[in-house]
């Protein structure tokens, strides 16, 4: 029992760790532009304003991310992010806290 209460202790504090790793990127890279709507960009947590390009696709928002899109520059100032890390944070950006 106790080890059972210890693994899903562990699996916690790294569900904890990933979304405050999302949370940290988003600060180091994302805020500058979503936090204000600056250039058009859709702020962050505004559901409303995420929904009709959550309606594109995924693959293509992240795309948009790494080409760059309208006042975007490419890769969003997030240069070594991954893919997985550009979904991550679209899907951080596109929920309301």
């Amino acid at each position: 029992m106790k080890g059972l209460v210890a693994g899903i202790a562990l699996i916690m504090m790294a569900g904890a760790a990933s979304a405050a790793t999302v949370e940290e990127r988003y600060n180091s890279s994302c805020t500058f532009c979503h936090t204000s709507g600056a250039a058009g960009a859709p702020k962050a947590h505004d559901e409303a304003a995420w929904k009709p390009l959550l309606g594109k696709g995924m693959d293509t928002l992240v795309k948009h991310v790494k080409e760059g899109y309208n006042a975007m520059p490419p890769k969003g100032m997030c240069n070594d992010c991954s893919d997985d890390e550009y979904r991550a944070l679209i899907e951080y950006m596109s929920k309301s806290k």
